[in-house]
């Protein structure tokens, strides 16, 4: 039966829709935890070792994280290769193009498949800047979050990647949004403003919350 819904066009976008929802609730999480930034030195990185914490004693040291991180991981995947299948699908199904564009596309549906890629590079880049510290300028130290950040934007190029970044992921949220909602079958004719509106503000909300973080580094509010 997974196999049967896997494989048809409603089990693939079900699949996008729902592992799109978990992204979208860790982002939400993720910058309120990001703007705590704002607060001081041992207020982040006091957040950032909570993190690790989070669960004990029943659960050991950083196992409740990893656990997230499996789980976002998994929701990655199954995105980005749902997504993938269904646009060659789509040009299977259609080789060559419309003649005319349709007249109600937005400049996020023409950008979907560019922004879900532009993503992709950020959350590796991301990760090696921020986590692991391999591409880290400045000298990562290990525990320090705070000044990890800080060092990350002080450098034009970490400003640059990680804004067009939060550009794609706005654009990205207000089309995947609405999106989603059809797909689960929540869409009505009554509730289709009330969603794009949703999708309107959590892409706006979820984009000045993220760029705040560099925006404050480079304005010296966060220093």
């Amino acid at each position: 039966m997974a196999r049967t819904v896997w494989d048809s066009t409603v089990g693939k976008k079900t699949v996008m829709a729902v592992s799109g929802l978990v992204m979208l609730l860790y982002l939400v999480a993720h910058m309120i935890g990001n703007l705590k930034i704002y607060f001081g030195v041992e207020e982040f990185n006091h957040y950032a070792h909570w993190l690790r914490t989070v669960g004990e004693p029943f659960m050991h040291y950083e196992w409740t994280l990893w656990l997230i991180r499996v789980v976002l991981v998994v929701a990655v995947v199954a995105h980005a290769v749902s997504a993938y299948q269904l646009s060659r699908r789509d040009i299977k199904a259609r080789p060559s193009k419309y003649v005319h564009k349709k007249a109600r596309s937005s400049y996020a549906t023409r950008t979907m498949r560019w922004g879900g890629i532009i993503l992709g590079l950020f959350i590796v880049w991301h990760i090696l800047d921020l986590t692991t510290g391999t591409v880290h300028s400045g000298g990562f130290e290990t525990g320090k979050p705070y000044q990890n950040v800080v060092d990350t934007f002080s450098t034009w190029y970490g400003n640059v990647i990680y804004i067009v970044a939060m550009l794609a992921l706005g654009l990205h949220i207000r089309h995947g949004f609405w999106s989603a909602a059809q797909t689960l079958g929540v869409g009505s004719r009554t509730r289709d403003r009330a969603l794009k509106t949703t999708a309107n503000v959590l892409a706006l909300l979820l984009t000045i919350g993220f760029v705040a973080v560099p925006v404050g580094v480079m304005t010296g509010v966060v220093s």
